[in-house]
């Protein structure tokens, strides 16, 4: 006997969507990219001399102690602790001037409610001839203002980075009144620029970079970074 079609149960079909962090990693990739910079990638298995040692990050700092960073055959490569070294690669072989962004995963040992051993990073630099921290200042609040609304409101602490000087953290405030940290920037320290073989004595630049995670976080009011990588299909799916 042929059973018509019509009697048969219907197939559902679940169309997939794009991860949470992909989508605000390339939304922001975008948005830096539409302001005249590269995008390029680089090794996520780096060397200790351009992870920490073209950086000025030095020997004794604490981010190359082993119970912070995931280190290969026996200390001589390390899992990158942040796409920083693909502005080394970039700095040693491309002509200047040169504005890039890069991005992807970065690896520290972190495991709680906002930290992963896993995470994303991108980053953006520029270096050309009298850039100031002025410059920054002002991609710095374009940048912010396309990603949380052009009513957002942003402070600059000074920090310190061993790769800038003067360096800074960059804050917004939140609905419920308080400052949120999101990402760290500064002008590129010429020990960085005189270390990949370009004359501090004639070239800036600026840098800066923020963590995919903790921006997808505020936008989306998760409050445990770990939901983003559980296959939750409940959580996820509300991100469609």
């Amino acid at each position: 006997m042929t059973i018509s079609k019509d009697f048969l149960p219907k197939k559902s079909k679940s169309l997939g969507a794009q991860h949470p962090i992909s989508f605000m990693m390339e939304k922001i990739i975008s948005i830096i990219s539409a302001k005249g910079f590269e995008f390029i990638e680089g090794p996520e298995i780096e060397t200790e001399e351009f992870n920490f040692d073209k950086l000025n990050i030095k020997e004794s700092h604490p981010a190359r102690q082993m119970h912070d960073t995931f280190y290969v055959n026996q200390k001589s490569q390390v899992l990158r602790t942040h796409t920083s070294p693909v502005q080394i690669r970039a700095m040693l072989e491309k002509p200047l001037p040169l504005a890039i962004v890069s991005g992807g995963k970065v690896f520290r040992k972190d495991d709680d409610a906002t930290h992963l051993p896993m995470f994303h990073q991108v980053e953006g630099m520029c270096v050309g001839q009298n850039i100031t921290f002025a410059h920054l200042k002002g991609l710095i609040f374009e940048i912010i203002s396309e990603i949380f609304g052009d009513n957002v409101k942003v402070r600059f602490r000074p920090s310190y980075f061993p790769f800038t000087e003067p360096s800074a953290e960059v804050d917004i405030l939140s609905d419920e009144g308080k400052w949120l940290e999101i990402l760290g920037c500064g002008v590129i320290n010429p020990v960085v620029l005189d270390n990949c073989n370009i004359d501090s004595s004639k070239f800036s630049g600026l840098a800066f970079g923020l963590g995919i995670e903790r921006i997808a976080m505020l936008k989306n009011n998760v409050n445990d970074i770990r939901d983003f990588y559980k296959a939750n299909l409940d959580f996820l799916e509300q991100f469609k």
